[in-house]
């Protein structure tokens, strides 16, 4: 009986049998070129190729365009309730890491107004996600940010362009037959005090037109205009000032 070494222990090969056949089923067998093959790879193995994604060491964002790191979002509730991935807040704000060379307007080019290292909020389905560094960030065009945001409240924020932050009134507690009103019943209010404006809108000539309406202004908005947010001592709301219906007094 005749033996081969393949990579390892001897194997003993059985000698070749005669064409079995069943009901008169003819089973070929393996010609002795094939069972030579057989034994000439036996001894190779094949793994699956890993694609491995380029590691980018930078992102230069273009034009009007800002690259922000995104804040984390929280893991707990206040109360110390963990929170599930499908019910965290997505962040709206985070610090500005680069932007872009900025905007054409005619013949003029009209630079980003955000510089870097700041701490900006911005729109909350604006932009593109990616990560970078490790990091979440997202690119953003200038005009989606809404302010500049250097502390944690956001009596504090500085709107840009040609919003205003207004601190909404609250909503009454009981209708004018005395009645008290749930929270879920209270009539959401549109109406409240102007507490900082945006330096105004981009003119054709890259100036920036100032705005109309003063911090101090009593004003009558839109009702499902804007940014909601909430402050240490209320609600505040984030809109253009095309979303302002009128000023009372």
């Amino acid at each position: 009986m005749a033996s081969v070494h393949l990579c390892g222990p001897q194997v003993a090969l059985a000698p070749v049998a005669k064409p079995a056949s069943v009901d008169g089923l003819r089973i070929p067998q393996l010609s002795s070129h094939a069972v030579s093959r057989s034994r000439k790879f036996r001894g190779l193995v094949v793994r699956a190729a890993t694609v491995v994604s380029p590691k980018y060491t930078s992102v230069k964002p273009l034009g009007d365009r800002v690259l922000v790191k995104t804040k984390i979002s929280e893991e707990k509730t206040p109360g110390g309730i963990l929170l599930p991935t499908s019910v965290k807040p997505k962040p709206q704000g985070g610090e500005v890491v680069a932007v872009g060379e900025g905007r054409s307007i005619g013949s003029n080019t009209v630079e980003i107004s955000v510089p870097v290292g700041v701490q900006v909020v911005y729109s909350k389905y604006a932009g593109t996600e990616l990560e970078f560094n490790d990091s979440n960030h997202l690119i953003l065009k200038e005009d989606d940010i809404i302010g500049i945001l250097d502390t944690d409240d956001v009596k504090d924020l500085k709107p840009l362009s040609d919003r205003i932050l207004i601190k909404v009134a609250e909503a009454e507690e009981e209708t004018s037959g005395g009645l008290l009103l749930t929270q879920a019943t209270k009539e959401k209010p549109s109406v409240g005090t102007v507490i900082a404006v945006g330096p105004g809108p981009l003119g054709e000539d890259g100036s920036r037109t100032p705005l109309s309406i003063t911090p101090g202004s009593s004003v009558l908005y839109s009702k499902y205009a804007g940014s909601e947010f909430k402050g240490a001592d209320g609600e505040y709301i984030v809109l253009r000032v095309s979303d302002v219906i009128a000023v009372i007094s």
